[in-house]
């Protein structure tokens, strides 16, 4: 049975929302800030698993503790050892030895995620992605998870027949899932955005979409520009668009005095993210003393872990 605040099992609470909050208390949105997990996702760990169980109002508001928040904290360290969501209750109240192997589900998601794209089965990617949405935070989710996917379906698709056709099927799935969510998160939000263009010769880059999901799942609004843009229009776009910033992903080598051409202009914090940070690695280095706010990344969760340490989001 859930708790709802009542004045003999929270003396000194209060039944009042307004007045529980001026108490300490955190409501469902500021814990999903300060943790990362999303509330539809706290919400499932406490009606399947029972892993949080807040405080409620007679009305019905979830309310939560510090203490709530640690223990939030303390499944996602599991969750990121690759835990299984379903067997973090046992952990927390029994924990294992350091060094001691656990269970995880992810290698089995995985798989299933691999036979659905060589099938071309679109609903059950879509519904298995869903799932592990629903009980797994964006950040975990991406790591353990998605970016292992697309490594392993790198490999598959070297010199392998029919890879194109699996790429494409893949990759536009990806771009629409992802574009949907962040086109939805954006009608809620109205800060700056933080404009992210693919500057890769790969269309739809499936890195850059992972990216701007992270991003957008932090209420960050999110202009995504899937195509290159020449030097002088990226400027422009900065004019019109106002972003608090500009994210550049790129795979491939680059002519880096392009580069310098491209941000000419723009005067927002700059980040450049994707395997090209690793080929340039000294060049940009040393153009982060000449290029003002520019920032590098090599991943996605390089890349979302810097733009929330510089408060960009």
């Amino acid at each position: 049975m859930k708790a709802r605040l009542d004045s003999s099992a929270s003396e000194g609470l209060g039944t009042d929302f307004s007045k529980a909050l001026d108490e300490g208390w955190l409501p469902i949105r500021e814990v999903a800030r300060q943790t990362g997990v999303n509330a539809i996702t706290l919400r499932a760990w406490e009606r399947r698993y029972g892993l949080i169980v807040p405080q409620r109002t007679p009305k019905g508001h979830r309310l939560f503790s510090a203490e709530h928040v640690q223990r939030i904290l303390t499944i996602l360290t599991w969750l990121n050892r690759g835990v299984a969501v379903s067997q973090v209750k046992q952990l927390l109240e029994t924990p294992l030895a350091s060094g001691e192997p656990v269970e995880n589900d992810w290698q089995p998601l995985c798989q299933r995620l691999l036979q659905a794209v060589a099938l071309l089965n679109e609903r059950e990617l879509d519904d298995t992605v869903n799932q592990a949405m629903a009980l797994y935070p964006p950040r975990t989710l991406c790591e353990q998870l998605l970016m292992p996917l697309l490594a392993e379906l790198e490999l598959r698709w070297q010199g392998q027949f029919g890879a194109h056709m699996e790429q494409v099927f893949f990759y536009s799935w990806l771009r629409s899932k992802f574009g949907a969510r962040i086109y939805h998160n954006n009608r809620q939000l109205h800060t700056a955005p933080l404009l992210l263009i693919n500057h890769s010769d790969v269309p739809l880059e499936p890195y850059l979409w992972l990216t701007a999901w992270l991003i957008s799942s932090t209420d960050c609004p999110v202009h995504v520009f899937d195509w290159p843009l020449p030097a002088g229009e990226l400027a422009l776009a900065v004019d019109y668009l106002q972003p608090r910033g500009v994210l550049l992903y790129s795979s491939n080598a680059i002519n880096l005095s392009h580069l310098t051409k491209l941000l000419n202009g723009v005067s927002c914090p700059k980040m450049m993210v994707g395997p090209t940070v690793r080929i340039h690695h000294t060049e940009l280095s040393a153009r982060t003393f000449v290029i003002a706010d520019l920032y590098l990344a090599e991943d996605p969760l390089l890349a979302h872990q810097a733009l929330v340490q510089r408060g960009l989001i």
